[in-house]
């Protein structure tokens, strides 16, 4: 469904690569590539280190001296792709975890806009806050801890204690 914005045609190219890509980074994580002369000269010239078991391809090219093109020579059953999946697979496994660490964050982030503060909240009251801290809250009167996290002055720490004072008042009320 393109709701008019692009082709169908184009969608259903694109769709066409994320299948391919999708796939071929599946079939990467049940490769195994095994020790032998030629991987590890590679590895070397690379300036990376030689394996001595078996490993997974996948865990290969998380390695940032290597690529997909790199293991072309122990990798015959690869399928053809352009250049532009290629290009997409060494970048989503290079960058998997750096991508779940911020998937993660998004959904941090999401939970804290849940947050509601109170609309009476005295943040001078508040101990452990810092003073620029309180001063901006005070200032702007956020109506969550989400917005609260994106106040300039406000610290992680700031928001720690929001936090806790916001578990507290809500066990209360």
């Amino acid at each position: 469904m393109t709701f008019g914005l692009i082709s169908e045609v184009r969608y259903e190219k694109f769709l066409k690569k994320k299948k391919n890509i999708e796939k071929e980074i599946e079939r990467l994580k049940n490769l195994t590539i095994k020790p032998a002369e030629d991987i590890n000269r590679m590895l070397k010239e690379k300036e990376t280190s030689e394996i001595v078991s078996p490993v997974k391809a996948i865990e290969l090219l998380k390695r940032t001296e290597i690529y997909y093109a790199d293991l072309s020579f122990v990798d015959t059953d690869r399928p053809i792709l352009n250049k532009q999946e290629i290009e997409q697979i060494d970048i989503q496994i290079k960058y998997e975890g750096y991508i779940k660490l911020q998937l993660a964050q998004v959904d941090k982030f999401k939970k804290l806009e849940n947050k509601v503060l109170p609309k009476d909240m005295d943040y001078a009251s508040l101990k452990g806050i810092s003073l620029e801290g309180r001063q901006k809250l005070e200032k702007f009167n956020p109506t969550s801890i989400g917005q609260a996290s994106r106040i300039s002055g406000v610290s992680p720490a700031d928001i720690t204690v929001l936090l806790i004072y916001l578990e507290q008042y809500n066990k209360k009320g």
